[in-house]
């Protein structure tokens, strides 16, 4: 059986920024820079953290054993009826993803209390940090415990009180950010302070340390299809910076997972710059007396559009919100389809880009 971890306050008292890791460190912060410049190219930016946020939603909560489609994950964000639990529950990490954003933006800082106000809405409880012991991680195959992080919930308290400051002292120590992401990440999952949720809140503790290090400036680039990717690795590294003090494998891991994801992330918004202006073209030379920018903004706003969205985004009457969608959709742009009482316009085109490209 594994014994409680004693685990080190931070800053890590070893050089971690060995010339391999320094070289991805360049490399990871050029992918970063073009992705921050290229969402920028979009013109409702809104667009984006609706779109790739509900991907990295579903993602993040695949990790967790907590599956849904693509169609059920739209249809949750749009409409609470004839929707699963793993839907909502997934709808919740967008939810507590927004929370987290709005908070860093105001406060320009991220506190332990505005990790814990994240997790309750992604746990949808008032549980809080832990006070009982008798956390551990679990092999799922065998049963065999693999780790027992700190029981103790003064201990708790002060490894997230140093973690807080960690995370908002910029120079507590020289490392670059990324590399500083990479330490938060492992520190934050090895505290497991949540009795539930630790995995889904640390991913979205990566984000926001990017945006508060001017690194990004919309949350947009999201590591967890990466780690569905590479999972064993993911697993495997926490461990060893644990038994083996590997931290060098595990940094690399993170930075390799920043500069491909930015990449990745790059060509989806491309693609979605590219068919808006294609949809602009065919709204504006087939519907010139409906079209409007907000118009096609409103429909990359979302995969899923209803009635309701135009009658309260464009000020128009819902009889004349049906009438623009059937339009659209005689274009091909658009594709109706009922579930219940609820009729949604899809996307299609735009719904193709989130769903196989990410």
């Amino acid at each position: 059986m594994a014994k409680e971890y004693t685990l080190p306050k931070l800053p890590v008292k070893k050089e971690l920024e060995s010339k391999k890791v320094l070289k991805k460190v360049v490399s990871s912060n050029r992918a970063l820079a073009e992705l921050k410049g290229v969402a920028e190219t979009i013109p409702n930016q809104s667009i984006l953290i609706n779109a790739l946020a509900l991907q990295e939603a579903k993602d993040s909560s695949e990790i967790e054993n907590i599956v849904t489609t693509h169609d059920e994950l739209y249809r949750a964000s749009v409409s609470s009826t004839n929707i699963s639990n793993q839907a909502k529950e997934v709808q919740r990490y967008k939810d507590a993803l927004y929370k987290g954003f709005a908070l860093i933006k105001e406060h320009k800082l991220l506190l332990k209390k505005h990790i814990v106000e994240i997790q309750k809405v992604l746990e949808n409880n008032d549980a809080g940090i832990r006070t009982q012991s008798g956390t551990s991680l679990i092999n799922d195959k065998t049963g065999e415990i693999i780790y027992m992080p700190p029981q103790n919930y003064e201990d708790i308290q002060n490894l997230m009180a140093n973690l807080e400051q960690y995370i908002n002292t910029p120079f507590l120590d020289e490392h670059d950010p990324l590399t500083k992401m990479a330490i938060i990440h492992y520190q934050f999952e090895s505290i497991h302070p949540f009795y539930d949720g630790n995995g889904r809140t640390g991913r979205i503790i990566n984000i926001l340390f990017l945006i508060l290090n001017n690194l990004l400036d919309l949350p947009i680039l999201y590591l967890s299809s990466y780690i569905i990717a590479n999972k064993n690795d993911y697993y495997r590294l926490l461990n060893e910076v644990r038994t083996k003090n590997n931290w060098e494998e595990w940094i690399l891991y993170i930075l390799d997972g920043v500069e491909v994801t930015a990449k990745n992330t790059i060509n989806i918004i491309k693609e979605i710059n590219s068919l808006m202006k294609i949809t602009k073209a065919q709204l504006s030379e087939n519907l010139p007396k409906m079209y409007s920018k907000d118009l096609l903004e409103l429909l990359f706003m979302h995969p899923y559009t209803k009635i309701n969205f135009l009658v309260d985004e464009l000020d128009v009457t819902r009889k004349t919100a049906g009438v623009y969608l059937r339009e659209i959709e005689k274009l091909g742009i658009l594709e109706s389809i009922r579930v219940g009482r609820e009729v949604y316009f899809i996307n299609k085109k735009l719904f193709e880009i989130l769903k196989t490209k990410y």
